[in-house]
């Protein structure tokens, strides 16, 4: 019984923790879609080939994310270019990501 009633406790204990690197991966991989679109407006990609471009670059998030770059590529690109080059969005985007 003791066995059980630990293995329980072990668990929900533990299940926060799991929910939480979930929750980090997915944000990982959010900052991931914004760095790449913040590179295609750095290279000077037009915005409406930023898509073909960002999925050509070898994307390593999984393809269920693809769909954030029509979300993200407006935000970018309305941003000027020289703040687009010294601000690190990915990061800001993960730190926004993981507060809520």
């Amino acid at each position: 019984m003791t066995r059980i009633a630990l293995i329980t406790v072990c668990a929900l204990l533990a299940a926060p923790g799991f929910a939480q690197s979930d929750k980090d991966l997915d944000c990982t991989y959010q900052a991931q879609v914004v760095e790449a679109v913040r590179q295609a407006r750095i290279d000077r990609v037009k915005e409406r080939d930023v898509g073909d471009s960002v999925r050509a670059a070898g994307a390593t998030w999984p393809e269920s994310y693809n769909a954030a770059i029509p979300l993200v590529t407006p935000w970018i690109y309305d941003m000027r270019r020289r703040d687009v080059i010294k601000q690190d969005l990915a990061a800001a985007w993960k730190e926004l990501c993981l507060a809520r």
